[in-house]
């Protein structure tokens, strides 16, 4: 007898219960789907909102960054609750809800009062105004209201064309009032229009209310949320609010449907999700796909419904599927399985016992234990895994780096995100070797993409020594402190794994030593080029040596850690070794570096910006392998011009070469002490660049013939490759971010 025939034995509930079974634990096990980033808060006082809405966290994107900060939620604490206000206190916005599944936000405005004296002189008026910059009011959901009984007010606004409207409402006698009725006696009302963005509130008297001042002192207009208020009689005396909630239509702004999803990095509607332009304003919003629910703007943030639990839509037999569900009738019943009618008639019913049900009772339990030990195993493996991470966590320095970091900023981590080892996978496709920017001695350095789609460098060592753990978090310390333009930021690390790893800035342009040594490159750095990334190397290490919070040595400033951003900004790397080539001298005989060390590998990167020679090179002659040892005898022995690059002769003025030549033989000086400080480095560099800017010199002293004859004698190879020379370019850039919400009265 075949499985169809002992299915058909078993009662319908029996095999209804244990569908029911399965599907429950398939729920249990499900993900809860997420309205806010992981670690950011979604609560502040009696509010509750979801991304992109979002306040400033110390380790996280929370909201939804566009010019005009909307989506940026502060929370005062020096409330009881706490209140929270759109941007910032200063707007006197405050929130009083949000609404992820309709798009819309309700804020707190004032109210227009217009008062009189018994004797028909004004007492009391006040215009209240409203000023948006990317959400428009609801014209669906608010209502303009005047209220009195010798009152006129009108709502002006301005949102490209001007707009206004107004009502009337008048009376001679309380006795014709009529309670909830605002059509004009006593009370009015009116629509506003759509994509209105600013308003102004006046509000004003035909006979300063005189005849019916016993009664109404006052009157007074507000738009406010549709059935908010009630008009009653006793609101003729005193107005019942001073504040009223008004709804906005919330949106992602500026961009349609079509224009959003042709940048992908910057499009909010993630999957399971669908775009719509937005009916009131000027932007899209998303929605979660039918049979999905949650926030469509989060990764994973619409999860599937599972409808045979929330609605129970079968008699028979559900079964969900992605976005939607089934009906079925088990095996010995026919009919559709529906709730509509259209349910489950049983076919065959048989009762005699056999022992093929003893055997298919006995497979359907030992497949539900087989569940249960599988659910089991994942959730011991799973506190395995979360139990190393903690025990890597705790010897990498973990608890240490968190509480220095407390110490050092009075409770903030602002300084450097702690990253989880999850994240650093989702980042980098799992270290695919896809990613790898590049390897070495010390390890690998991977691109990987953050959730916010912010690019970074993420570096990961090959061996960390257990007993250096303090020296190491002491290190990150100092390093997260560093905030100059010309340092690459560090910006959070990973202690999670068996080796802590560090995340950078991604600078995006390649080495300093790439554009001078690869053929093919140099055209991209100018003479002024050079000289500018020479005074920018020689200010961040100024920085470091006098101007941090503790005096930094950097120990290996070469041209391969000069990092050039795509306007060929420099970027100086940190957290390296020495390298041969470009090593202080007297590191030899003291087995120590000092800031000095620096200075004079400093003079060493000027010297290849001078020539286009690397630090030390084989191909070269035996008495020209060490660069900084062949420039100082060629500045001894008066061959400046003839070890120049040629690029260099062309663009540069003679004067304007020789004093960054002198420069480079005094930062190049064997004893430390004969050395200038990087201080001075970077002054002689910023003063030149400023002769530079106020007096471009024109070479006079040297022409093309006479470069060409200098270099005669000289191999034009970049170390065995022929170089060639083009222009360059130097670029700026400039971002400004707008203010533009605010309301008063």
């Amino acid at each position: 007898m075949g499985e169809s025939m002992l299915l058909q034995r078993l009662p319908l509930r029996v095999v209804l219960l244990s569908c029911t079974l399965v599907a429950l634990f398939s729920i249990v096990m499900a993900d809860v789907a997420q309205t806010t980033k992981s670690a950011c808060t979604s609560r502040c006082g009696n509010l509750t909102f979801s991304y992109p809405f979002g306040m400033n966290h110390i380790s996280n994107d929370c909201y939804f960054k566009e010019k005009s900060n909307s989506f940026l939620i502060f929370c005062d604490n020096s409330t009881d609750p706490p209140t929270p206000y759109m941007f910032a206190k200063s707007t006197n916005l405050s929130i009083v809800n949000i609404s992820l599944e309709n798009h819309e936000m309700s804020i707190m405005t004032w109210v227009a009062e217009d008062c009189y004296t018994p004797s028909g002189s004004r007492s009391r008026n006040n215009h209240p105004w409203l000023t948006l910059s990317k959400f428009p009011m609801s014209n669906a959901k608010n209502k303009f209201i005047a209220v009195g009984c010798d009152t006129y007010a009108i709502f002006r606004g301005r949102q490209g064309s001007k707009y206004a409207t107004g009502c009337l409402s008048s009376c001679d006698s309380i006795s014709d009032v009529i309670n909830g009725s605002c059509s004009g006696i006593g009370c009015c009302e009116t629509s506003i229009p759509r994509e209105a963005y600013h308003y102004d509130i006046s509000v004003t008297s035909y006979n300063n209310h005189s005849g019916i001042w016993g009664f109404n002192p006052c009157g007074y207009a507000f738009v406010a949320e549709d059935g908010f208020f009630s008009f009653s009689t006793d609101d003729l005396y005193k107005p019942p609010y001073d504040m009223v909630p008004l709804v906005l239509d919330w949106l992602i702004p500026d961009q349609t449907c079509d224009d959003a999803k042709k940048n992908r990095t910057t499009y909010l509607c993630q999957e399971n999700s669908n775009c719509t332009d937005a009916d009131n304003g000027n932007g899209y919003q998303c929605h979660c796909l039918e049979g999905f629910r949650g926030n469509p703007y989060l990764q994973n943030g619409c999860q599937d419904i599972n409808e045979c639990m929330t609605s129970q839509p079968c008699s028979g037999i559900c079964t969900n599927l992605r976005g939607t569900y089934k009906c079925s009738c088990p095996v010995g019943y026919e009919g559709e399985g529906r709730n509509d009618g259209k349910g489950c008639t049983l076919i065959i019913h048989e009762k005699r016992f056999r022992s093929t049900d003893v055997i298919l009772g006995v497979s359907i339990s030992f497949l539900l234990i087989l569940l249960g030990v599988s659910w089991l195993y994942w959730g011991l493996r799973q506190r395995k895994i979360s139990r190393q991470r903690e025990k890597f966590f705790l010897e990498n320095g973990g608890r240490l780096m968190l509480q220095r970091l407390l110490s050092e900023h009075e409770g903030s981590v602002e300084s450097v995100r702690i990253f989880t080892d999850e994240e650093l996978k989702k980042a980098t496709d799992h270290y695919h070797e896809s990613r790898i920017l590049g390897q070495g001695g010390q390890g690998t350095v991977y691109r990987g993409v953050l959730p916010n789609n912010t690019v970074v460098a993420i570096k990961k060592a090959k061996i960390l020594d257990r007993s250096q753990v303090e020296d190491f978090v002491n290190e990150l310390i100092i390093l997260s402190q560093i905030n100059h333009r010309n340092v690459v930021k560090l910006i959070g690390c990973c202690f999670e794994t068996e080796v802590p790893l560090l995340v950078y800035e991604f600078v995006t342009n390649g080495t300093l030593s790439d554009h001078i040594h690869k053929c093919g490159h140099e055209s991209t750095l100018s003479w002024t080029a050079r000289l500018r990334i020479a005074r920018e190397t020689a200010g961040a290490l100024s920085y470091l040596h006098y101007d941090a919070s503790t005096q930094i040595l950097h120990r290996d400033i070469k041209s391969t850690n000069i990092l050039l951003d795509e306007n060929y900004t420099a970027k100086l790397t940190t957290l390296v070794q020495g390298t041969l080539g470009y090593l202080d001298p007297e590191y030899f005989h003291s087995s120590q570096l000092t800031e000095k060390s620096d200075v004079y590998s400093f003079g060493v990167v000027l010297a290849e910006l001078l020539t286009g020679l690397r630090a030390l090179s084989f191909e070269r002659a035996e008495n020209e392998r060490n660069l900084s040892m062949y420039f100082s005898s060629a500045i001894k022995g008066e061959r400046l011009l003839e070890i120049i690059d040629l690029r260099v002769l062309n663009e540069g003025n003679p004067e304007e070469i020789k004093k960054v030549a002198v420069l480079a033989s005094r930062c190049l000086r064997v004893k430390g002490e004969d050395r200038p400080t990087m201080k001075e480095v970077a002054t002689e560099l910023e003063g030149l660049m400023r002769v530079m800017y106020r007096h471009p010199w024109v070479n006079q002293s040297c022409d093309l013939e006479e470069v060409e004859h200098l270099l005669s004698e000289r191999s034009r190879k970049c170390d065995g490759i022929l170089k060639s020379t083009a222009s360059g370019n130097d670029y700026s850039t400039s971002n400004q971010v707008p203010f533009e919400i605010e309301s008063g009265r």
